[in-house]
């Protein structure tokens, strides 16, 4: 389901293409041409968690992104994204597709673990500041698709209203 995510976010045409990615027979569909592959690794704040870790895995303009965060060391946030970097240069913009999903153990006599799974599509920049050293922002629009509650009498359904969150990341490539 991610590499049809991600080879939607391409263009129509060319060699990169679903449509030519499918002509291409038994070949996997992320086995496209596109670039040099490589792994970043870095840290993150704000987006999905105040602070979390990033591993990225990139390979021409497209790659997956895992951001695993906190916001108070008493819940996990874990997001993987599919994304499509635009343009050559040092400062590219990008759009994503994924998912992200938070955990809240219980803490209190009555209480059952919270959990809750977003949609999430971040929008934002990419800037090669020095060598292999990377700094970002984006804006990422996310929408809560279910939701269990830490409270078992609580069966508020999730609000269908989409919240923008702004983020920053520092990455390096290893």
């Amino acid at each position: 389901m991610l590499a049809l995510a991600l080879l939607a976010l391409t263009p129509g045409t060319g060699e990169g293409s679903f449509a030519a990615a499918l002509d291409r027979g038994n070949e996997s569909l992320l086995d496209a041409p596109g670039g040099p592959e490589d792994l970043r690794v870095g840290i993150s704040f704000g987006g999905i968690s105040f602070a979390g870790l990033i591993f990225e895995y990139r390979w021409g303009d497209r790659s997956v992104e895992i951001n695993v965060g906190t916001w108070s060391l008493r819940d996990l946030a874990v997001s993987v994204v599919g994304k499509q970097y635009f343009g050559p240069g040092d400062f590219r913009p990008f759009s994503g597709i994924g998912l992200w999903a938070v955990i809240a153990p219980y803490s209190r006599p009555g209480e059952r673990p919270g959990f809750a799974l977003l949609a999430r599509a971040p929008v934002g920049v990419d800037w090669n500041v020095v060598a292999d050293h990377h700094l970002g922002a984006h804006l990422s629009l996310n929408r809560a698709l279910w939701i269990r509650r830490k409270d078992p009498l609580d069966t508020t359904p999730p609000t269908p209203r989409v919240v923008p969150l702004p983020g920053f990341y520092y990455v390096w490539n290893r």
